[in-house]
């Protein structure tokens, strides 16, 4: 079923922003407040499955979810880009469902698309005006580690290779080199993939500066990537 399509915030494009969720209810509480209008035409949040009150926390709060099996944050993201090209949306924007990226930032992310000409938007904590607040210290070191390996094999500065809150075309996916439909990209090495082929590609890709902000209080997870099985699953689309 598709939707209507009203006049949209941002002329000659529709806007999408989705964010992927599990088990959130708490977070996305405090989330749904911040998901104002005047950002982006429509926000969607995908549930993978949870069996909390997440997604009705979100209806309450005006937000529309879609619901699939628990299979990963790929099938999320992938299911976003289909609702995405049902209903007429052509730029998407994706950020964390646990509440550690700021919404009012996403225009810094849609900006170089609709003014620049660029594809494919990153978001990153380590350029000047980013930031990490309560990031911990082992997944700083993680992050430049990945980040410094990839600007090696690309041959191209990549400062951020992890931070999930990015912007882009989906123009992307009328390339038929660029196949996100594949079942093992279901996980997290769909995210990794795309960010391998638009530098592959040659598509325009920029990076801005954004805030991604961890829990302060120390013991609580702040991740659902697994050590070791998760990165794994970062580094298999370039191998």
């Amino acid at each position: 079923m598709t939707e209507t399509s009203p006049a949209s915030l941002y002329p000659g494009h529709r806007v999408l922003a989705m964010f992927p969720f599990y088990n959130e209810q708490d977070r996305l509480a405090e989330m749904a407040p911040r998901l104002r209008p005047g950002l982006v035409d429509k926000f969607i949040g995908v549930s993978d499955g949870s069996t909390d009150l997440g997604p009705q926390v979100l209806r309450d709060g005006g937000i529309e979810v879609l619901e699939i099996a628990h299979a990963g944050a790929g099938a999320c993201m992938k299911r976003a880009v289909r609702y995405a090209q049902e209903n007429g949306y052509d730029i998407m924007v994706v950020m964390a469902g646990n509440n550690k990226d700021n919404p009012e930032e996403i225009p810094r992310l849609l900006d170089p698309i609709l003014n620049e000409g660029c594809d494919y938007v990153q978001g990153s904590r380590f350029l000047p005006g980013g930031g990490y607040p309560h990031l911990p210290a082992f997944r700083f070191f993680a992050i430049k580690l990945l980040s410094l390996l990839f600007s090696f094999y690309t041959l191209r500065r990549c400062t951020e290779l992890t931070n999930g809150f990015r912007a882009y075309s989906l123009r992307l996916f009328a390339d038929p080199r660029i196949d996100i439909w594949q079942e093992w990209l279901d996980g997290y090495e769909y995210e990794y993939y795309i960010h391998w082929k638009v530098h592959a590609y040659g598509y325009k890709i920029k990076e801005v500066p954004v805030i991604k902000s961890y829990p302060a209080k120390k013991g609580m997870r702040y991740s659902k990537i697994r050590p070791f099985i998760g990165w794994w699953h970062m580094l298999r689309p370039f191998i």
